[in-house]
């Protein structure tokens, strides 16, 4: 079964988009929440394939856009409202996740027959797997971790020190991106955002403090985040699991859109380990 595009509306907050894959057979599955990463969304290139793969292999799988991501309920896709970008921080994305873990997992979802609320995995890919080593720390709900080419430091991709002053003064600084073109803003309660919780958003205090399983999946070639990120996580974790993708890059041989009916190959063997994670 496959839902997409259901809203979970919150009060005084942005809704939330969100997907979910399964099969319905009325038995308990782990569930699994995937998080995307910067300049991100949920249906970017091959994550509608991924998620099919994890539902194949008996797994609840959800996807969701993070409320501030750029996209809107009525338009998903790339990023029409730049203004909310301009809005997101990492405290936005923290409470989106826990809201959307909360929702699911709530007595009164359609279909909680088919979660095991006892057996559930974050994926983070990129920045969203900073985002999911924090939840993991604070939240024992959660029993196993993921990391897909994930950042290790909040703090030196918030701002440059030449660059502060600047944004400070003009109240918004712009990253183009690449492939729409588009000159997207950040404001500066971003930074004042990160500054107000930075003890929180400490990835390395984090991870130390994360009890459960950990699997770390790096591409030794990733020019976007890269692989000595990895190294650093595995020494803050030296329990975790990692698994060197070679030959590969930031989105493991994906790109957007995707039109093939299967996976790259770094993708397929990221999502097979990642299962087999999941289910040993």
């Amino acid at each position: 079964m496959v839902l997409k595009n259901q809203i979970l509306r919150r009060r005084e907050k942005k809704p939330i988009l969100w997907d979910a894959f399964f099969k319905a057979t009325d038995q308990p599955k782990p569930l699994v929440i995937f998080c995307h990463g910067y300049k991100g969304f949920k249906d970017w290139g091959s994550w509608n394939l991924v998620a099919e793969h994890f539902s194949d292999h008996n797994l609840f799988f959800i996807k969701f856009n993070f409320s501030h991501n750029g996209g809107t309920v009525e338009n998903p896709i790339d990023f029409p409202d730049l203004d909310a970008f301009a809005e997101n921080n990492y405290s936005k994305e923290l409470c989106d996740l826990d809201d959307i873990l909360t929702h699911i997992l709530s007595k009164t979802f359609k279909y909680k027959k088919e979660i095991d609320p006892n057996n559930i995995t974050l994926i983070g890919h990129s920045r969203g797997g900073g985002i999911s080593i924090i939840k993991t720390k604070e939240d024992h709900r959660i029993t196993k971790l993921i990391t897909w080419a994930s950042i290790c430091d909040f703090g030196k991709r918030t701002a440059t020190t030449g660059e502060l002053e600047q944004w400070q003064k003009d109240g918004v600084k712009y990253v183009l991106n690449g492939r729409t073109k588009q000159k997207m803003p950040h404001n500066y309660q971003f930074y004042e955002d990160f500054k107000a919780n930075e003890d929180r958003l400490n990835i390395e205090s984090a991870i130390k403090k994360v009890t459960v399983p950990v699997l770390i999946v790096h591409a030794k070639n990733d020019p976007s985040v890269k692989f000595d990120e990895a190294e650093t996580l595995i020494s803050w974790k030296q329990d975790a699991k990692l698994v060197v993708i070679e030959d590969s890059n930031h989105v493991f041989g994906a790109s957007h859109p995707w039109e093939k009916e299967h996976l790259p190959e770094a993708l397929d063997n990221v999502t097979k380990q990642s299962i087999s994670f999941i289910k040993n």
